[in-house]
């Protein structure tokens, strides 16, 4: 696992191929890093997703709770977004 401040690399222990997850532009993105170094188109990940993701408490999940708060995370899993910030960083939904 690669970590830097907007991007996570995430190495499959099964084998399958490594996952890129970033957050940019209001979004959450992965793109599939294909073996011979290409990489695969960024794709935006759903409320779904998201939501599978918290629910088995992958390292995706930790590392955006890390990066977004978990109020940022919970209205991303309900397909709302925060629309702003309260003094105290608090997270208002839209």
């Amino acid at each position: 696992m690669l970590m830097q401040d907007d991007r996570l690399c995430v190495d499959s222990s099964d084998g399958s191929r490594t996952r890129e997850y970033r957050i940019g532009s209001g979004s959450i993105q992965v793109r599939t890093l294909i073996s011979d170094g290409a990489k695969s188109v960024w794709r935006t990940l759903t409320s779904d997703d998201l939501s599978s993701h918290v629910k088995r408490n992958t390292v995706v999940a930790q590392w955006l709770e890390r990066r977004l708060g978990w109020r940022r995370l919970l209205l991303a899993c309900v397909g709302e977004e925060c629309s702003s910030e309260s003094r105290s960083g608090r997270c208002e939904a839209a």
